[in-house]
C-alpha cells in the first residue's frame, strides 16, 4: 500500500535529493492524514454522542484537529519548496520546521483538553452505553492509525523529516489512547467499573509527555541545535581525503531546513606548496560537496609550515600539553615569532562547552604549562568555541621497506 502511494502520486520518487520531491513525500502525508482522520471524527463521534462516552468524544475530537494537523503539514511542505528570493536568499525550507512544531504544540493542547474532560468525567460520573458498533468503530480506528504511524514514519525516515516522524508519533499516540477507550468500555460494560474518565486521565498524561518530547525534537533546529556528528565526521574524512590536506578545524555548519546546509571551514596546507596549486584543491573540494552532497562548503585556506622540525615538534608538544587540562582541548594555527628577549607563541584553542573553565583560567593554566617547560615563551592565544566538533589531523602516512 505504501509503495503503491508513492509511485502514483509522486513523479520521480527515488530521487529524493530534489527538493520538488522531497515536498512532494510530505504532501502525500498531509493528503493521507486529512482524508483518513476526517473519516475517523466522524465515526467516532457518531458513537460517542450516542453511547455518551466522553473518552470516544474526546477521541473523536483528537482525530479532528489530528486533520487540522495534516493540514498544517500540507501547507509547512508547500511553503518549504518555495525558491529562494531576495528577502529569504537562503530559502524557505524552514516553514517545515515550523510545521512540525506546531504539530506538536497541537499535541500538547490536545492532551490539556483530553485531561481537563476526563477529570470533569471522574468528578461527575454518568453510565456509557456499550455496543457492538462501538467496538467495531474503535477497533477500525486503531487498524487505520496503525497503518497512519507505519506510513509517515516511513515517509519521515526516507527523506529524513522531523516533521513526518512527529506526525506518526502522534498516529502511535491515538493507537495507544483509542486502545485505552476500548479497554475502558469493555471493563465498564462487562464489570460495570466505570473507568471512563480514569482511562482518559491516563491517556493524557502519556500524550503530554510524547508532545513535550515533540516540542523539543522540533524546537531544536530552530534554536540551532548541534550538527550529526556522523555528518560531521563524513565532512571532515573526506576533506582529509584530498591531496595536500594536513588537517581541518572551526567548522560550522548552518541549518536552513531540510535540503538547505550550509558549511565554512578551515583546511590546513603546507606553506611552501604552490598557491595556485592548494587554491585549485580547495575550488575541487566546494565543486565536490555541492555537487555531489547538495553542500554549499565554503573553505578558508590555512597555510602552515611544514618545513620547520622544530616548529612542528613544538606544535605536537603544544597540542600534547593541553590535552593535560582537558582531552578535548586542541590547538590549531600555531605561529613561532621570535625576539631577543623572548619568542611569542600565537595560536588558537578550541574550547569546548564540557570544559568547567573560563576562558581567562583556561589562558592562565595554558600559560603555566608553557613556562614551565620554556621560560621566555608568551603565549599570545585565541579560545574559539566548539560549534561542531575538535580539529582532524590527518595521520602521518608511515612506510616499510622490506
Amino acid at each position: 500500500m505504501h509503495n503503491w502511494l508513492i509511485q502514483t502520486f509522486i513523479k520521480d520518487h527515488e530521487n529524493i535529493n530534489d527538493l520538488n520531491v522531497r515536498a512532494a513525500y510530505g504532501k502525500l502525508s498531509g493528503k493521507v492524514g486529512i482524508f483518513c482522520n476526517a473519516l475517523l471524527f466522524a465515526g467516532k463521534f457518531i458513537v460517542g454522542t450516542i453511547s455518551g462516552s466522553v473518552s470516544i468524544t474526546a477521541d473523536a475530537v483528537n482525530n479532528l484537529s489530528d486533520a487540522a494537523s495534516s493540514i498544517i503539514s500540507l501547507i509547512g511542505f508547500k511553503m518549504a519548496e518555495k525558491p529562494a528570493d531576495a528577502d529569504h536568499p537562503y530559502g524557505h525550507a524552514r516553514y517545515e520546521y515550523l510545521s512540525g512544531l506546531t504539530v506538536a504544540v497541537m499535541i500538547l493542547i490536545i492532551g490539556v483538553e483530553l485531561f481537563k474532560s476526563s477529570l470533569n468525567k471522574i468528578l461527575h460520573p454518568s453510565p456509557v452505553d456499550f455496543s457492538l458498533i462501538t467496538a467495531v468503530v474503535l477497533i477500525g480506528s486503531i487498524v487505520v492509525k496503525l497503518w497512519m504511524s507505519v506510513f509517515n514514519k516511513s515517509l519521515g525516515q526516507k527523506i529524513n523529516s522531523a516533521t513526518l516522524e512527529a506526525t506518526s508519533a502522534d498516529s502511535r499516540n491515538d493507537v495507544i489512547s483509542t486502545s485505552a477507550v476500548l479497554t475502558a468500555a469493555l471493563i465498564s460494560h462487562f464489570f460495570t467499573v466505570n473507568l471512563d474518565g480514569y482511562m482518559g486521565i491516563a491517556v493524557a498524561v502519556f500524550i503530554l509527555y510524547s508532545g513535550i518530547g515533540l516540542v523539543k525534537e522540533t524546537l531544536d533546529p530552530l534554536l540551532g541545535k548541534a550538527p550529526d556528528p556522523i555528518l560531521v565526521d563524513h565532512i571532515e574524512k573526506k576533506i582529509l581525503s584530498y591531496q595536500g590536506v594536513l588537517g581541518t578545524h572551526d567548522l560550522m555548519i548552518h541549518d536552513y531546513g531540510p535540503g538547505r546546509i550550509f558549511a565554512s571551514v578551515h583546511v590546513e596546507m603546507a606553506a611552501e606548496d604552490d598557491v595556485i596549486k592548494s587554491h585549485d584543491v580547495i575550488d575541487n573540494i566546494e565543486r565536490d560537496f555541492l555537487e555531489n552532497e547538495n553542500l554549499n562548503l565554503i573553505v578558508h585556506y590555512d597555510p602552515i609550515i611544514t618545513g620547520d622540525d622544530k616548529i612542528n615538534d613544538l606544535r605536537c608538544w603544544l597540542s600534547d600539553q593541553v590535552k593535560t587540562i582537558d582531552s578535548n582541548l586542541s590547538i590549531h594555527d600555531l605561529r613561532v615569532v621570535p625576539g631577543e628577549t623572548h619568542t611569542n607563541l600565537i595560536f588558537d584553542c578550541v574550547m569546548p562547552h564540557t570544559l568547567h573553565m573560563s576562558e581567562d583560567q583556561l589562558k592562565s593554566k595554558i600559560k603555566e604549562l608553557v613556562t614551565e617547560t620554556y621560560p621566555n615563551y608568551f603565549c599570545i592565544m585565541t579560545i574559539d568555541a566548539s560549534y561542531a566538533a575538535m580539529p582532524h589531523i590527518k595521520k602521518k602516512e608511515t612506510h616499510s621497506s622490506s
